[in-house]
């Protein structure tokens, strides 16, 4: 009998252990984090071919050559790419330069590592230019960005320039409202001088960026003219634009090893884009 009576304890015992497992198991709250969407990117380049773009950075190369924007922004658009084709091999690129108007350098949207590499290499320099037409940029890219989004993939382009003295113009509004593609920019820059006015450019893209851009498009500028902010900054654009936080909301990597300089953070006068410009662009 006690035997009995001990097994017949244990199955209640394990009866009730059951029963409170599932009523733990009933009592708990689950989280699900809804899926974001993330189309395969078509990403155009463009980058300044005015001669600024020859001007060199602090840091010396390798070697102890010189070490020109121009150089370090190739490096930086290799190092973009290659983080870019790890993550998802099928995003694609291609690239064009901004002289007085935009054109291509190489129009076919390629994930091929080798043609990129061909491309950003042969990247030209070869003129002083007074002006900077972004609606011609914009006029270029369109027929690629409505191909790219029938084919159900996202297109954006990335704006790169190095004039200190000639702020950018939008000849024409009617990109205003159309939205075609999302608009990022890069804008390495001299300090403020007598013939620079780096804050009326800085001012003028970011006016651009919050007419024309699709998705949150980011811009970072630098006038320290250090390479590691700069491949610090086109790793921050890595971020599909579809899964993106507001750029006001974005707490940027920092160095634990020290703190960052001032000429870092908010170099040479130039007004962030969150101080001047946060109201503006929420309301975009």
């Amino acid at each position: 009998m006690r035997g009995s009576e001990g097994a017949s304890g244990n199955e209640a015992a394990a009866a009730v252990d059951r029963n409170s497992a599932g009523k733990c198991e009933s009592d708990e709250v689950q989280y699900q984090l809804r899926g974001m969407p993330h189309l395969p990117e078509d990403i155009v380049f463009c980058v300044d071919k005015d001669r600024q773009v020859e001007v060199e950075m602090k840091v010396a190369g390798s070697k102890g050559q010189p070490l020109t924007r121009i150089d370090a922004l190739k490096q930086a658009l290799l190092l973009f790419v290659h983080s870019k084709l790890a993550m998802f091999s099928q995003h694609r690129f291609a690239f064009a330069t901004m002289g007085q108007t935009a054109a291509w350098h190489h129009r076919e949207l390629t994930n091929d590592i080798d043609v990129v590499n061909a491309a950003v290499r042969s990247l030209p320099t070869d003129g002083l230019y007074p002006r900077c037409d972004l609606y011609s940029l914009f006029r270029m890219v369109a027929p690629d960005a409505k191909q790219s989004r029938a084919s159900g993939r996202s297109f954006r382009v990335i704006f790169i320039y190095c004039r200190s003295d000639v702020v950018p113009e939008l000849t024409s509004q009617s990109f205003s409202n159309q939205q075609l593609f999302t608009f990022d920019a890069l804008y390495l820059h001299d300090k403020p001088g007598r013939e620079n006015c780096p804050q009326k450019v800085y001012d003028a893209l970011v006016d651009v960026l919050e007419r024309v851009t699709m998705h949150e498009g980011y811009i970072y500028e630098s006038g320290s003219g250090l390479a590691r902010l700069l491949f610090k900054q086109t790793c921050l654009l890595l971020s599909h634009p579809q899964q993106r936080c507001m750029q006001e909301d974005l707490s940027a990597p920092k160095d634990l090893a020290k703190p960052i300089s001032t000429s870092e953070t908010s170099t040479n006068s130039i007004t962030s884009r969150n101080e001047d410009n946060q109201g503006s662009h929420s309301s975009a």
